[in-house]
C-alpha cells in the first residue's frame, strides 16, 4: 500500500512539472494538476484499470484519457472513475482497445 501511494505521489510530480508554463494561470495549473493527480490515483487504486497504460491530461477541468486498455469495460471503468473526481467538467477518451495477444495479463 505504501509503495502504491509513493508511486502515485512521484507520478503526480512528474505529471505536474510539464504543465507549468503552458499558458495557464497558476490557479488553473494547480486545479488541473490536482484533478490529473486524483484521476491517476483513482486508476492506481482500481485493479480493473491499467494505470500505467493510461495517460491523463486535464485542461480547464476537461480530462482527456489516452493510451491503451484491454477492453471496452476497462475503458468504461476509467471514464467512470475520472467522472467521479471533484472538479472534472467532462471526460474525453481517445483510448485504444488492444487486447493482450499473448495472454500475459499485462
Amino acid at each position: 500500500m505504501f509503495k502504491t501511494k509513493f508511486f502515485a505521489a512521484i507520478l503526480a510530480l512528474v505529471l505536474v512539472a510539464p504543465m507549468i508554463g503552458c499558458g495557464k494561470s497558476v490557479g488553473e495549473t494547480i486545479d488541473d494538476a490536482t484533478i490529473t493527480t486524483r484521476v491517476k490515483t483513482a486508476f492506481v487504486n482500481d485493479p480493473a484499470v491499467g494505470a500505467l497504460r493510461i495517460d491523463v491530461d486535464t485542461f480547464k477541468g476537461v480530462v482527456t484519457l489516452s493510451g491503451r486498455v484491454k477492453s471496452k469495460q476497462e475503458e468504461a471503468q476509467a471514464i467512470a472513475l475520472a467522472k467521479k473526481i471533484r472538479g472534472v467538467v467532462d471526460v474525453k477518451s481517445t483510448l485504444q482497445i488492444e487486447p493482450d495477444p499473448g495472454g500475459s495479463g499485462w
